[in-house]
C-alpha cells in the first residue's frame, strides 16, 4: 500500500495498533478497535478488575463485551475490493462457552470411544487457535475434565492422552489460579503417578510420542510447583529415574523437555531425600553428558540454551552438597572439567554455581589430594584465578579467592598455573 502511495481512510485503523482492522469490534466506550489489539490491551492492563479506554481514558472493564462492527468491516473489505488490496478475511465467530459445554460433555461421557476423541481433537484444534479460544474453554471447567482423562488408566492408552495434555497446558494460564491449585493438590498423587506412566509408555522414536513426553514434563512441572510438601519430600524414586532416562539421558528428547525436567528436579531439591533419589538416578552423569553434548553443538547459545545451562548448574550445585553427589561428579571422567569449562563462559547465574561446586569439592570430596590435583590438571584453579580478575560481583571474586587460599599450600608454585594469574592479586 505504500508502494502504490492508497490513502487509508483513518476510521479504518485501529487506535492501538494503526493497522487497517481486520475484525473490528465496538467497546462499551462507544469506540472501534481491532478485537486482538483491544484483548491485548485489556489482557495487559496493570488493574486488576479495570482498564482504561486507550482513546476515551474512560474505565473500561475486563470483562466488557466486545460488539462486533460488521458495518465497518464490510466497509473495510469493500474498500481493499476497490483498492486491489489483499482483502480482509470475514473473522470467525467467537467461540461460545456453551459449544465447549458440549464437546466436553461428550468427551467425559463416552471416553475412550471414537467420537469422545473426536470431540477432543476438535477442542485441541480451538484451544491451538487463540487465546481468545483458550480463555473460553478454560472457562468452560476443561482444566478439571482433562484432568481426569489423564487419570483415567482406559484413556491413558489412547492417541488422545496427547490431545488430553495439551488442552490442560494451553488453558492453564487461562483458569484461575486458586482452580489449578486446588486440583492439584487433590489429585496430586495419582496425577505424578499418571505421569510417570505416560513419561514411561511413550515411544522416544516416534515423533507424535515426543511430543506426548514434552507435554507431559509441562505437566510435571506444574504439579511438582504446586504440589504440597507432604508429597515432596515422599516422591518416588521412579519419579526420578523415569525423568532422568527418557528425558535428560535421551538423545531424542526436546531441549523444551529438558528444561521442564531440569525445572522439576530443582523443585524437588530442598528435600535432602528428593537429592538423594536424583543422585541415585545418576542425574549427575546425565547432566555432565548434557553439558557435553552442548559444547560441542554449534547451535548452543540461544537464550533457550542458556536457561537449560543455568538450570543444570544450579541442580549440580543442589547435588553436590551431599557426599554421594560430590562423589559421583568427580568420578565422571569429564565432571570437573566440564564444571570449569563453562565457567566464565555462560552467565553470572552459572558462574555461581560452578565456584560454589568447585569450593565444595575442593573442601569435601573424598580422596582430597586426587581431587586437587584433578583441578590443577582440567583448568578449575586456573579458572578461579581468571574470576577473581573478571568483571563479576565482588561476592564472587571473594569467594573464590577464599578457595585459592584455602588451597594455596598445595597449588602453590604449581607449573599448571600460570605466573601472573598468581600475582595480580595478593593472596
Amino acid at each position: 500500500m505504500e508502494d502504490l502511495e492508497i490513502e487509508i481512510p483513518h476510521y479504518f485503523l485501529c487506535p492501538i495498533s494503526l493497522q487497517i482492522m481486520k475484525d473490528p469490534v465496538t467497546a462499551i466506550t462507544g469506540i472501534t478497535y481491532d478485537r486482538d489489539s483491544i484483548e491485548q490491551w485489556l489482557q495487559n492492563s496493570s488493574t486488576a478488575t479495570a482498564a482504561v479506554c486507550p482513546v476515551s481514558k474512560q474505565p473500561l472493564p475486563r470483562t466488557a463485551d466486545l460488539t462486533p462492527n460488521h458495518t465497518l468491516r464490510r466497509l473495510i473489505q469493500a474498500w481493499c475490493t476497490l483498492n486491489s488490496v489483499n482483502r480482509i478475511p470475514t473473522p470467525k465467530s467467537p467461540l461460545a462457552k456453551p459449544h465447549v459445554t458440549k464437546l466436553l460433555r461428550e468427551i467425559l461421557h463416552h471416553a475412550p470411544s471414537p467420537g469422545s476423541l473426536h470431540a477432543l481433537h476438535k477442542l485441541d484444534s480451538l484451544a491451538s487457535e487463540s487465546d481468545r479460544n483458550r480463555a473460553t474453554i478454560a472457562d468452560a471447567g476443561a482444566a478439571k475434565a482433562m484432568v481426569s482423562l489423564v487419570l483415567n488408566p482406559e484413556f491413558r492408552t489412547t492417541g488422545g492422552v496427547e490431545h488430553a495434555l495439551r488442552v490442560l497446558n494451553l488453558v492453564w494460564n487461562h483458569t484461575p489460579e486458586t482452580t489449578t491449585k486446588l486440583l492439584v493438590r487433590q489429585n496430586e498423587g495419582p496425577l505424578l503417578h499418571s505421569l510417570t506412566w505416560i513419561l514411561n509408555d511413550s515411544n522416544s522414536n516416534s515423533q507424535q510420542n515426543q511430543t506426548t513426553l514434552t507435554q507431559a514434563m509441562c505437566l510435571a512441572n506444574r504439579v511438582i510447583a504446586y504440589a504440597g510438601a507432604s508429597l515432596l519430600e515422599r516422591l518416588e524414586p521412579e519419579f526420578f529415574r523415569t525423568i532422568v532416562v527418557r528425558i535428560l539421558e535421551s538423545r531424542t528428547a526436546s531441549k523444551q523437555a529438558r528444561r521442564y525436567a531440569l525445572q522439576a528436579l530443582v523443585e524437588a531439591c530442598p528435600w535432602g531425600a528428593n537429592r538423594a533419589k536424583i543422585v541415585e538416578a545418576d542425574a549427575i552423569h546425565a547432566l555432565i553428558e548434557l553439558q557435553l553434548d552442548q559444547m560441542s553443538s554449534a547451535g548452543s547459545k540461544g537464550a533457550g540454551e542458556k536457561h537449560a545451562t543455568e538450570l543444570a548448574f544450579d541442580l549440580l550445585a543442589r547435588l553436590c552438597t551431599s557426599a554421594d553427589g560430590r562423589e559421583r561428579l568427580v568420578g565422571h571422567a569429564a565432571g570437573l572439567a566440564v564444571v570449569a569449562k563453562r565457567t566464565l563462559r555462560v552467565s553470572a547465574a552459572t558462574d555461581d554455581r560452578a565456584v560454589q561446586v568447585l569450593g565444595m569439592v575442593a573442601r569435601y570430596a573424598a580422596g582430597k589430594e586426587e581431587v586437587l590435583t584433578e583441578m590443577l590438571r582440567v583448568g578449575a584453579v586456573t579458572k578461579l584465578c581468571m574470576v577473581m580478575q573478571a568483571d563479576c560481583a565482588a561476592y564472587l571474586k571473594e569467594k573464590a579467592r577464599g578457595i585459592l587460599r584455602e588451597h594455596s599450600a598445595f597449588w602453590n608454585n604449581s607449573p599448571c598455573i600460570a605466573v601472573y594469574l598468581l600475582t595480580w592479586y595478593p593472596r
